[in-house]
């Protein structure tokens, strides 16, 4: 007989950006505005999702780092939390616009929903950009907490988020399953001692998602659910 390769857990933590929706379009817009009334030339949208994933701060840096020509670290704290308060009004203002949700990803959230799993999502976005996202996709009802980058005292790739949204739920953290696009998710869960599922189209500053070392690849969304048999919160 055949192992049972499913993952046993209790409850799903999904990234945002990369993993259940296409923000680039609304990311890049929002940075290639503020280059512009920074009389910046813009950037290539591939170049600047090669910078998504560290939170908005770090975006900011390096993309005025990229339209400088010069190091991330010339970039002092002082111009880069200026840009950023910028960088936010002009992202708040076209939020949503460009943004796709990926193929599977609503047929997805709702089958895992109908085996069990309780879910949250942990993103390292500003809070006050998230729900605006998962309610113009709509997609807010499927998610019993959301974590953004500012709603803990840390954020992904350290655990403390991970090991919340367990307590959150009741579980052991190796029964609460991160899925997501980068390294970010990658080191967060293992931090935390979580399992944790890759999808190969988010924005993974380039990196492929193969070398991460994550507990697998899945194709959409919807994939997850052949690679996941619900345990009971009570019974972990």
């Amino acid at each position: 007989m055949t192992a049972d390769r499913r993952i046993p857990v209790s409850a799903i933590a999904f990234d945002l950006d990369g993993t259940l929706l296409d923000t680039i379009h609304d990311l890049a817009a929002a940075i290639n505005a503020l280059l512009a009334e920074m009389e910046h030339a813009p950037l290539p949208q591939e170049t600047i999702r090669a910078m998504v994933g560290k939170g908005m701060a770090n975006l900011v840096a390096r993309a005025l780092a990229a339209a400088r020509g010069v190091p991330v670290a010339a970039i002092d704290a002082a111009t880069r939390d200026a840009a950023l308060v910028r960088y936010q009004a002009h992202y708040a203002a076209i939020l949503g616009r460009g943004t796709l949700p990926f193929p599977e990803m609503v047929e997805g959230l709702v089958a895992l929903r109908a085996m069990g799993f309780p879910l949250a999502v942990v993103t390292n976005k500003a809070s006050r950009f998230v729900a605006p996202h998962l309610d113009h996709a709509g997609i807010a009802q499927h998610f019993a907490l959301v974590i953004g980058g500012d709603t803990l005292p840390t954020r992904k790739p350290e655990p403390g988020p991970l090991l919340h949204v367990a307590e959150f739920f009741g579980i052991p953290p190796a029964r609460l399953l991160m899925v997501g696009d980068s390294v970010n998710d990658v080191e967060a869960a293992r931090a935390a001692g979580c399992p944790v599922l890759v999808l190969p189209y988010g924005y993974n500053e380039g990196r492929p998602v193969q070398d991460l070392g994550a507990d697998g690849i899945v194709p959409t969304l919807l994939a997850v659910v052949d690679r996941v048999r619900f345990v009971a919160a009570d019974s972990t």
